[in-house]
């Protein structure tokens, strides 16, 4: 690779696939560009030699009169710094890269990825959560990833102390896909060494940072898109009020994916971010069964549905507001049975069980004994 795509005045002849590499990694490493940008650029000039041309123009029209493009010297470091790693470069376009992120505004248009590239083809379910999570939080999501790997699942995370880890632990076996915020060759934080040298070997790290980049704050919201953007739908199983997991679930709305929660006691600072998203029409998760029941079934024999209440559509928030008023006119100071409530309202637990959880954590029913159901007054 040498200088010679700047000096000529004329457009360059079609790259090879090497150089071709080369010239997209060395666009999206300028100053300025980043993946809306390389895309608009690639798809005006119809190749990454032709854009990298015009990038300083554009930037002269813009104000900018002092533009250098990423010298070669970075990008040469860079591609032997992930051949030293092990690390595949995956450009989109190309049958390697994930089809589902493919599909957002903002993707990635390089991805770094190191382990077994073959788990971006399978069905994918984002686990996320609270790093500073509770016993049972992590329990929670480590059964969470056994069950959904073992029906088939890859179960992607962001490879952060707390839920994460324990999202990845328990997938392990089946598959797990990790999003890093730093370069894939770089392990935040140093605690999960072990567990990400494991998910190298068995499943797969992904990061569309530079290789040798050193997390910070800013590139984790970068990440918690492409964690959601990879996946069919993301579980939040701990999460505050205010937290990443609760962009991640924005993003996956913002992307058209499904968002489920696990709820949480609602004196616990943890779970309020999952109550807040099952108030406002998130699907509530008990155990995988319910993920199941609301996704459509893999099409292959490992990954047969439990036999059990035929799936119900995603409910929109007037039709939750509305089930919330019908269970509570049918309820009164006096404990009725859950069973005859179901019955009267014409519902099946499966669809009625998150909206009596919420009405439950908003403290407008309680529960009896023996399966008894009454309405606070």
């Amino acid at each position: 690779m040498t200088g010679k795509y700047l000096s000529s005045t004329h457009p360059p002849l079609h790259p090879t696939t090497e150089e071709d590499t080369f010239n997209r990694l060395r666009l999206l490493r300028s100053r300025r560009v980043g993946a809306v940008t390389y895309h608009r650029l690639i798809a005006e000039h119809g190749n990454a030699a032709n854009a990298l041309l015009a990038v300083p123009q554009v930037a002269r029209a813009a104000g900018v009169t002092d533009y250098q493009i990423c010298p070669e010297g970075v990008i040469h470091a860079e591609l032997r710094a992930g051949k030293a790693a092990g690390a595949r470069l995956l450009i989109a376009g190309t049958p390697a890269y994930p089809a589902a992120l493919a599909d957002i505004d903002d993707a990635p248009p390089l991805l770094w990825a190191l382990g077994n590239i073959e788990l971006l083809h399978k069905p994918m379910i984002a686990l996320v959560g609270a790093r500073n999570a509770s016993s049972l939080g992590t329990r929670m999501a480590k059964r969470l990833g056994e069950e959904l790997a073992a029906q088939g699942y890859a179960v992607v995370s962001g490879l952060a102390r707390g839920i994460d880890a324990a999202a990845h632990l328990g997938a392990l076996k089946g598959g797990t896909v990790a999003v890093q915020a730093g370069g894939v060759d770089v392990i935040y934080p140093a605690e999960n060494t072990t567990l990400a040298h494991d998910i190298a070997k068995s499943g797969l790290r992904l990061s569309e940072m530079p290789m040798g980049l050193q997390p910070q704050a800013r590139h984790f919201p970068r990440r918690n898109r492409v964690i959601s953007g990879l996946s069919q739908a993301v579980v939040v199983v701990e999460a505050a009020a205010k937290s990443g997991s609760l962009i991640t679930a924005r993003n996956a709305l913002d992307q058209g994916r499904d968002v489920f929660a696990v709820p949480g006691h609602p004196f616990d600072a943890r779970a309020w971010g999952c109550n807040m998203l099952i108030r406002d029409g998130a699907t509530l998760v008990r155990s995988a069964d319910d993920v199941f029941e609301a996704l459509a079934p893999i099409a292959s024999p490992e990954a047969e549905l439990p036999l059990a209440a035929p799936p119900t559509k995603q409910r929109t928030l007037r039709d939750t507001a509305a089930l919330h008023s019908e269970i509570l006119s049918r309820l009164g100071p006096a404990p009725i049975a859950e069973d005859q409530l179901l019955r009267d309202i014409g519902r099946h637990a499966t669809e009625a069980a998150p909206v009596l959880v919420d009405l439950e954590l908003d403290g407008k029913i309680t529960r009896h004994s023996g399966g008894l159901l009454a309405r606070v007054v």
